[in-house]
């Protein structure tokens, strides 16, 4: 059994939620220097938030992996949009929403170092 992360409650399973997107390359700096800005009014200002992954597959096309405490905070977080201008500024080079889907985490594991990691 895995261990819930911060912020989530016991028992119940994360949801995760997943957009893919696409940003011209010659926005994609754009994108990345807004990053920290979005995610920090995501942790000051959206409840159940528990992280992120930011995931380029190629030169435009993006996939964001947000972790949520509940599929009622993602929800929530949903109808605010782009209300902080942090998040705002996040979103402005996205030239093309692809795919957005959310679920509950069935199986996570973290990884652990093996006694010959030279890491």
């Amino acid at each position: 059994m895995t261990t819930p992360p911060p912020g989530a409650a016991p028992g119940s399973p994360v949801t995760v939620e997943l957009t893919r997107f696409r940003v011209s390359a010659e926005r994609a700096d754009q994108l990345l220097a807004a990053r920290p800005g979005m995610l920090a009014a995501f942790a000051a200002g959206r409840r159940g938030f528990l992280g992120a992954e930011l995931v380029r597959l190629d030169a435009e096309t993006w996939v964001d992996v947000v972790r949520w405490a509940s599929p009622e905070d993602l929800a929530e977080s949903q109808r605010r949009g782009g209300d902080d201008p942090a998040v705002a500024a996040f979103f402005a080079p996205i030239a093309e929403l692809l795919a957005a889907e959310s679920g509950a985490v069935a199986d996570a594991v973290a990884a652990t170092p093996s006694a010959g990691d030279a890491r």
